[in-house]
């Protein structure tokens, strides 16, 4: 078994452990067939960071972080769907995604549960909590957090692990001019830097606060000199 192949297989039984968790009536087949769709998305030749190895680094997060979380079925849930429809041309990834969540998950979950799912994936537009008023229950807040801060976890990896991530991001922008991605790329990581903090938990905040705003940093260095 091949490197991909092993981490599909992984990844497919954690889907579908994680499914059955909060619905065990769920047919083997069905499971099977949601899970090989969401295989399919993230295998898309358009994908370099966007992938199942994007997937697989973030459930090695969760790992970490799951004895934090209140309701963890439902943050794996998300977290696979987050990115499942995925175009570096759109700029509703993150609403198509959503959408493409719920309308996957509704015969298997409740109404609430898959607005819970969508209102999580449409946060990681910003990266910003929504202010809303369902979600005035912290325990959902709490989660959330854990959520946005596994996203961005890469940002304060080691700095060949960032070098990895960031040249793949600009391998899926491979149609845009070089010029217009540094001036891009430089405005989103100084959106980023900008940020009081990038992370929202305690936990990610004192691991890798520093390190990521180090490795951003550098990439803008880098971006200006090339």
């Amino acid at each position: 078994m091949d490197g991909l192949s092993q981490i599909e297989t992984e990844l497919g039984k954690l889907f579908e452990w994680h499914l059955t968790a909060i619905n065990n009536a769920i047919e083997p087949a069905i499971l099977k067939a949601l899970w090989q769709d969401i295989d399919m998305r993230y295998n898309e030749s358009q994908r370099a960071y966007h992938s199942l190895q994007h997937i697989q680094q973030l459930f090695t997060q969760f790992e970490q972080i799951k004895h934090h979380l209140n309701e963890p079925h439902i943050i794996a849930l998300a977290l696979f769907y987050h990115d499942v429809i995925y175009a570096p041309t759109r700029s509703d990834n993150e609403l198509k995604s959503a959408e493409y969540a719920v309308d996957s998950l509704s015969p298997y979950l409740s109404a609430e549960q898959c607005q819970y799912i969508y209102a999580l994936i449409m946060m990681t537009t910003s990266h910003q909590i929504a202010d809303i008023d369902e979600w005035s229950d912290k325990a959902r807040k709490s989660d959330a957090a854990y959520l946005l801060d596994m996203d961005l976890s890469i940002l304060g990896a080691s700095w060949p692990e960032y070098e990895r991530y960031a040249q793949a991001v600009r391998q899926e922008y491979a149609h845009i001019s070089n010029i217009d991605y540094r001036v891009g790329r430089i405005a989103v990581l100084k959106g980023l830097l900008a940020h009081p903090t990038l992370y929202l938990t305690d936990y990610y905040y004192a691991r890798l606060e520093t390190q990521a705003r180090e490795n951003i940093k550098r990439e803008i260095k880098i971006l200006r000199a090339s």
